[in-house]
């Protein structure tokens, strides 16, 4: 386990991430793409996350980067307390400077590169590096291949029509021994995955539910968290300078209004 990782005590990481969950009712992550952020801007990022109590930082790309990340990487760590993990676009991107990283699986694509072949290439990296691993199911939904993602990978993303589609793949990452179900719309993506879909998936599938891609209004990411999704990953909203706080507070409102 990296020496960031070891910060956070019995349970690393992934227990860190959960017990922000249980005690504010749904834990903010934010996401940030060391292409298209400056350190300096990252290291505002960082201040302002910790001073309004973001569970972790996303640090990832959906394509390799295209700079040394090591800068940015440093100013997250100067300003932020806590883990710093992968959200991995490609194998290379493993380094021993995060603490941990989101394992992923393209559940909903059917290209085994996507599904093994690259967890084989990097799952070495991660054992090497120390790094802690969260098995994470990754579900792209949306209408078409507007998102980045969908456009790198080549998936069709699952229709938001299809709820029983889209709980069957929760479900089998629950019985494939996924600690979390993260269901993507895309950075690109007009809208967040719909609450309704959400719901339909939280009631089904014995995991966490984890949602990103879409979400630029605060009110989203609390419709979001009513519907039962216990992780909100903002990201595209903050690299312009829109505040942190406001979307964190609208992910804790929901527990705090039942105190």
């Amino acid at each position: 386990m990296s020496a960031g990782a070891a910060r956070h005590g019995f349970g690393g990481v992934w227990g860190h991430l959960q017990t922000c969950a249980r005690a504010h009712g749904a834990a903010h992550l934010v996401l940030v793409d060391p292409d298209r952020t400056e350190p300096a801007r990252a290291a505002d990022m960082a201040r302002e996350a910790r001073a309004c109590g973001v569970a972790a930082l996303l640090v990832g790309s959906s394509t390799p980067f295209a700079a040394d990340p090591t800068p940015v990487i440093t100013a997250l760590r100067e300003g932020f307390a806590g883990p710093i993990v992968l959200f991995p676009g490609d194998p290379r991107q493993v380094r021993g400077e995060f603490d941990g990283v989101l394992f992923l699986s393209l559940l909903s694509g059917r290209d085994r590169r996507y599904l093994i072949d690259a967890q084989v290439e990097a799952a070495p990296r991660v054992l090497a590096s120390g790094l802690e691993p969260i098995p994470t199911a990754y579900l792209l939904i949306g209408e078409g291949n507007a998102s980045t993602v969908a456009r790198v990978t080549g998936t069709r993303p699952i229709s938001p029509s299809r709820v029983d589609v889209i709980a069957a793949h929760a479900q089998a990452a629950a019985c494939l021994g996924f600690a979390l179900a993260y269901l993507e719309a895309g950075s690109a993506a007009p809208l967040p995955v719909p609450p309704s879909v959400v719901r339909a998936v939280a009631k089904e599938a014995p995991i966490p539910i984890a949602v990103g891609g879409g979400i630029r209004e605060p009110a989203q990411a609390t419709a979001l968290v009513e519907a039962g999704a216990r992780f909100i990953v903002t990201g595209t909203a903050h690299e312009t300078g829109r505040a942190i706080r406001p979307f964190t507070e609208a992910i804790h409102a929901p527990a705090l209004a039942l105190r």
